[in-house]
């Protein structure tokens, strides 16, 4: 799954629970196949990452680091990890993450590179399609950044499934595409990213059980690939659950 990197901001106040009607997106191309088996979804985006050179130093997001750096640690889970640079900022904190992507390619560099740094034994990389099955855990942090795919995925299942897998006090952290880069692969000018409070709603969780810390869209100067860099926005949603 694509993950990216991101520049700090500051938190506005909580907003409450609202009930919205969410918009999709089409932020990512898309393969002919509209209805593709994991398998499918697993070659694609092993070929993705098969395409790139193995990342030596992979960094953290930083709305990843602006949201964790004062909590204490404990059982992450690290929704389509990608490169890496999220399970290992938290394991080198403490955390012990679960880390699932359904490419065997980045799960399988993820492993070695926390072998490397002595890490081994706080992170568990595992090729997994989230579309079918979360493990049966429980955690103190859900990362879903980027959480984005060209292939159909019923997101709202996954971050719901994921959600209750928390424990109380546990936080979901969801960033999202607010905009589109020059280098993003959709550079469809009608796209529409669908705000915060439209990821939360269709989420249903109960205001006595989850309360929304952060839901807001914060502007940041991206670098791409090519080294360009541009102001892109982030839609940052942040929801504690208190029971």
């Amino acid at each position: 799954m694509e993950h990216s990197d991101a520049a700090p901001h500051r938190n506005d106040a909580p907003p409450h629970l609202t009930e919205v009607t969410p918009h999709p997106t089409n932020a990512a191309p898309h393969p002919t196949d509209a209805h593709p088996s994991g398998d499918d979804a697993a070659r694609y985006w092993d070929s993705v990452y098969a395409g790139r050179p193995a990342p030596t130093d992979p960094r953290p997001n930083a709305r990843l680091v602006e949201t964790v750096t004062a909590l204490p640690p404990g059982d992450a889970l690290d929704l389509g990890c990608g490169g890496g640079g999220d399970a290992l900022w938290l394991a080198d904190r403490g955390w012990r993450v679960t880390a699932l992507d359904v490419s065997a390619v980045a799960t399988s560099r993820l492993a070695r590179l926390a072998r490397a740094r002595g890490l081994g034994n706080r992170i568990t990389a595992t090729p997994q399609d989230i579309r079918a099955a979360l493990p049966d855990l429980r955690f103190d942090l859900v990362n879903a950044h980027y959480f984005h795919t060209p292939y159909a995925q019923d997101r709202t299942a996954v971050l719901r499934s994921a959600a209750d897998l928390l424990r109380p006090g546990g936080r979901l952290l969801v960033v999202d595409h607010g905009s589109t880069a020059p280098w993003s692969w959709n550079q469809d000018p009608d796209v529409r990213y669908p705000t915060p409070r439209e990821v939360v709603a269709p989420l249903r969780l109960s205001p006595t059980q989850w309360w929304v810390e952060r839901a807001d869209m914060p502007h940041r100067i991206a670098v791409g690939p090519d080294g360009r860099t541009a102001e892109v926005i982030d839609h940052v949603l942040l929801v504690r659950r208190t029971a």
